[in-house]
């Protein structure tokens, strides 16, 4: 079928009805069978109340508020639950309540029984609006004189049919589904390809780029590219702008340039950032396929590139080179405020690249030392403003503390097959929390201050009433933060717990700062912590007015273009701004008013663009883009976690039966985790290997305890554990505690 029900639900005007014939030609429907297609799928909907008629040939939406959008996220044990598009509370689905959907789908689920003080409603899939399954990784299984395929995920709650003389080729197969479980019949699929396990590390990376349904990149169409505009470019090549850059890998994204001065006490700081917008027509073909893909992704060593070729050859930022750029002018306070700022079009030549060898050696350099390192030396003239730019970035992360912001100490694994995935990640808003202030990272040190541009232009848009994409976290469960603190006070920390309610996030952080637990705490705590989403924030919004606090905590990231396309989609609105937004009230005026300025909005009183602008404009933003750029957001994390998880997992195949100390990093009731430095995998001792004696859970102090010896294994203790198994395809390592080690727990403790 060329459509979703999804597909389908996005071209139903919001008001009013649209013939079938027009979707026919929407979906570019040709002969009888897909049209008959069509017309199935409208009599179901019509049948579960989400579409209605409006006579024999158009149809309709239909206004049936009990109807939820939702994303199925099951577990391995059968639970479900569907997460809601509108953030309320999570619905769980009974296994016969699914209807055939499968972990990730995007479904309608209408609610059957209304939650209760520690009970979650419970609703059933009524119509599943897009499958997020297309092929998946399965090992072969006869039975009964037929293959099925078993589907690796053990969260995908199905078996798949395969044709009759399929043989067994390899332990793990890619199977593509041709059809999914309707009524009584099962799915079915077929053997697409095998994938060893010993194929080296580009076999290990097509094994997970598979895993996450991400293997199969479509060709960009073709397409030309615009000019940028040049009448209104300020000229910045005189600038000494630099490059901050830690990625090595070849096909890595290209970030912005930055230039730094010491402005009225504080600094006055510039972000030049690669205009993609400039170049192409929103809604065209190109602009279409990189929505689509809607990210850059990062394997370690290796990218696969949002942008094509001629992109990146066409704004690439490089060392000694013009090139057009949209830039912002930040005036921060002395302490990391924002006091001002100014959007512009520009043209920049960067002076230098800033690499991580770099800022170590000027890390390294005595304040007033005259000789200068000779990693430094071609940059020596610019060493000055490196000073001044590490300033601006520690008062920047300071005002982030300051304004309720979660600092957590959870560093890459150091593994050097990680390749860029050990760097900081230039994106800001990404984890929804900050890492510690190093001054040796360009990245991190970048973060922060593409972090202040984000925040200033989600201030700047709604001065204008502009729309935009912006990444908000959404708050935290209170119970998840109150298990967080009962783990902390077991554990002696200085935090009192009262009945008005859970701790802030941002206080727990600030507790566990200085504790010797800090790293499994900040993990507790990074659990807890919902990630980021994107949220569509429209221009009637700003009319209506938000409360300041929820405005300045917004981010709208545009600086990134060639890492992300929702940077890319708001620089659209900002060109659009700076290009064809209407400065005066008309030509016959002569006083013109920046647009790009701070507070420019009480200026204006006259409409900001034409009328067919502005509606071009808006259609660039829809809430199914919000979905799918959220649900792919959601892929590529899982994606890269499962890159270092493997790695972590390779790393330790050669170190099984070896003896290796590390820390417990969870206590659950069937065994604890313990965490092993230096590529910090983490592996479960399971409690039946615990055979000295019978061990009890106790989750409130985050332990077992022996009955007879009174021996713990508790959060945070140091432990050595013999490595026996490592799974490298289910990233699971085995281990045990080697008998030496094993501490009794003093009977005053032990209660």
């Amino acid at each position: 079928m060329k459509f979703t029900v999804a597909d389908l639900l996005d071209q139903l005007p919001a008001e009013g009805s649209i013939d079938t014939g027009t979707l026919e030609k929407i979906f570019r429907l040709s002969n009888r069978s897909e049209k008959d297609s069509l017309q199935l799928a409208i009599t179901g909907l019509e049948k579960i109340g989400v579409i209605s008629r409006d006579g024999d040939a158009a149809v309709q939406r239909s206004e049936d508020e009990g109807l939820i959008e939702a994303r199925l996220r099951c577990s391995s044990k059968g639970f479900c639950f569907a997460i809601r598009e509108d953030g309320g509370e999570d619905i769980y689905i009974r296994d016969h309540q699914l209807n055939h959907a499968w972990n990730g789908d995007r479904v309608l689920v209408r609610i059957t029984r209304e939650g209760g003080r520690r009970r979650s409603p419970e609703g059933g899939v009524q119509c599943i609006l897009e499958r997020q399954t297309t092929s998946l990784l399965a090992h072969l299984d006869q039975q009964d004189d037929r293959w099925v395929a078993l589907p690796l995920d053990d969260r995908l709650l199905a078996t798949i049919e395969v044709p009759e003389g399929t043989e067994e080729t390899s332990a793990l197969v890619e199977v593509k589904v041709d059809r999914y479980p309707v009524a009584q019949f099962p799915a079915r699929g077929h053997v697409a390809r095998p994938l060893p396990l010993d194929a080296g590390p580009a076999g290990d990376r097509d094994l997970l780029l598979t895993k996450a349904n991400l293997h199969e990149r479509p060709d960009p169409p073709r397409s030309s590219l615009k000019a940028p505009n040049a009448k209104k470019r300020h000229d910045l090549t005189a600038q000494p702008a630099l490059l901050l850059r830690s990625w090595r890998a070849e096909l890595a994204p290209d970030l912005p340039a930055v230039h730094v001065e010491p402005h009225d006490g504080g600094t006055r700081l510039w972000i030049h950032s690669p205009t993609l917008a400039e170049r192409l027509s929103p809604g065209n073909a190109l602009d279409l396929w990189l929505r689509d893909q809607a990210e850059a992704i990062c394997l370690g060593d290796v990218w696969q590139p949002l942008l094509t070729k001629a992109l990146i050859d066409a704004s690439r930022f490089a060392v000694g080179e013009a090139q057009d750029a949209i830039s912002v002018r930040l005036d921060c306070s002395a302490d990391g405020e924002l006091r001002d700022w100014s959007f512009c079009l520009s043209r920049i030549q960067p002076v230098a690249c800033v690499d991580a060898e770099a800022l170590q050696a000027l890390a390294a350099r005595k304040p007033k030392a005259r000789t200068v390192p000779a990693v430094l030396k071609p940059i020596k003239d610019q060493i000055g403003q490196l000073e001044t730019l590490l300033f601006c970035a520690r008062s920047l992360q300071a005002d982030a503390l300051r304004r309720g912001g979660i600092e957590l100490d959870l560093p890459a694994p150091e593994l050097e097959s990680l390749g860029d995935l050990r760097d900081a990640w230039p994106d800001p808003g990404r984890h929804g929390w900050l890492p510690p202030f190093n001054p040796e990272d360009p990245q991190a040190i970048l973060s922060l201050l593409l972090e202040a541009a984000a925040r200033a232009w989600a201030l700047h848009r709604q001065d204008l009433k502009l729309p935009a994409l912006e990444l908000r976290a959404p708050e935290a469960d209170a119970s998840s933060l109150t298990d967080v603190a009962k783990t902390a006070v077991a554990l002696e920390l200085p935090l009192e717990l009262d009945d008005e309610g859970s701790p802030a996030a941002s206080e727990l952080a600030e507790v566990f700062r200085d504790s010797p637990f800090r790293r499994v705490l900040d993990q507790q705590l990074r659990q807890a912590l919902p990630d980021p989403l994107f949220t569509l924030a429209r221009s009637e919004e700003a009319e209506q007015g938000q409360e300041a606090k929820a405005v300045e905590a917004a981010l709208a990231p545009w600086c990134c273009p060639s890492l992300q396309v929702a940077d890319l989609i708001n620089q659209q609105v900002i060109t659009s701004l700076l290009l064809d937004g209407k400065d005066r009230p008309t030509v016959r005026h002569k006083d013109k008013v920046p647009l790009g300025d701070r507070g420019v909005g009480s200026r204006i009183d006259w409409p900001l663009f034409t009328q067919s602008l502005t509606q071009k404009v808006h259609d660039w933003f829809s809430d199914r883009l919000v979905q799918r750029l959220n649900a792919r957001r959601r892929q590529v994390t899982d994606l890269q976690r499962d890159v270092v998880a493997m790695m972590q997992a390779r790393s330790c195949e050669a170190l099984v039966g070896q003896e290796h100390s590390g820390v417990i990093s969870g206590v659950q009731s069937y065994g604890f985790f313990v965490e092993i430095p230096p590529s910090m995998v983490e592996g479960l001792v399971h409690v039946s290997s615990l055979n000295d004696d019978w061990y009890e859970y106790r989750s409130r102090q985050n332990r077992l305890v022996g009955r007879r010896h009174r021996r713990r294994f508790q959060l945070g203790d140091t432990v050595t554990v013999r490595i026996i198994k490592v799974d490298v395809l289910r990233n699971q390592i085995d281990l045990e505690v080697v008998p030496e080690s094993l501490q009794p727990l003093p009977d005053d403790a032990a209660s």
